[in-house]
């Protein structure tokens, strides 16, 4: 069973115990399990998202790499900056920015190009033959940089034989859509998160709303 206060051990220990059962009452298990764990399909937009996290957090924030970030993404604030949080537009806005990569040193520019290439040919429809190696150099140079090892990149160095032969049948829009809409209802908040915004939020999907009620609300 992966421990992820084991820090030390994570990118030294590729195998680790298998968990024998998942009933409710266990350690760290609440309810017992919806699906079994062998039809558990690993999204693909959540692991870019897990891995540009744990590329932004390992950054030195004085650096030039993360102020390039700052001011090619002025509507993020830098708490979000700070902590990793982004969505897909923003992750292909910075691929695509040349200006970005010259602002690098070598270990973050290892780690950044190893992360697109594995985001171009394996998190998506295409799956290249070599796939297994540009995870690999990709794992390595996110050591070298320092980043820590979520259970996300735990996927990728564990479990990636447990990855679909193509991801991009795995439909993200779901979750795609999800971070767009809670990014304009963070903007009508003004970028804060309470639970008024949250209310709101869930309020918007409620098929049973009284007709006066929505007649109001528009």
């Amino acid at each position: 069973m992966w421990d992820s206060r084991a820090r030390d051990r994570h990118w030294n220990l590729k195998e680790w115990p298998l968990r024998e059962t998942l009933k409710a009452g266990m350690p760290n298990i609440v309810n017992d399990p919806i699906v079994s764990r062998e039809k558990i399909i690993f999204p693909p937009l959540h692991i870019k998202l897990g891995l540009m996290k744990q590329f932004v957090r390992a950054l030195n924030t004085d650096g030039e790499c993360f102020q390039h970030i700052v001011s090619a993404l002025p509507a993020l604030s830098f708490e979000k900056l700070k902590a990793g949080v982004f969505d897909g537009p923003q992750i292909r806005a910075l691929v695509r920015d040349q200006d970005f990569v010259r602002k690098m040193d070598d270990k973050e520019k290892g780690a950044w190009l190893s992360f697109v290439a594995v985001m171009e040919n394996f998190l998506g429809n295409k799956k290249a033959d070599n796939y297994e190696t540009l995870v690999a150099t990709m794992l390595s140079a996110f050591n070298d940089l320092g980043c820590n090892m979520s259970v996300k990149l735990h996927f990728l160095y564990s479990h990636l034989d447990r990855f679909p032969e193509n991801l991009g049948v795995v439909s993200d829009e779901q979750g795609e859509r999800f971070h767009q809409d809670l990014k304009t209802m963070e903007d009508r908040y003004q970028g804060r998160w309470d639970k008024h915004m949250m209310a709101e939020y869930c309020w918007s999907f409620n098929p049973c709303r009284p007709v006066d009620v929505i007649e109001r609300l528009t």
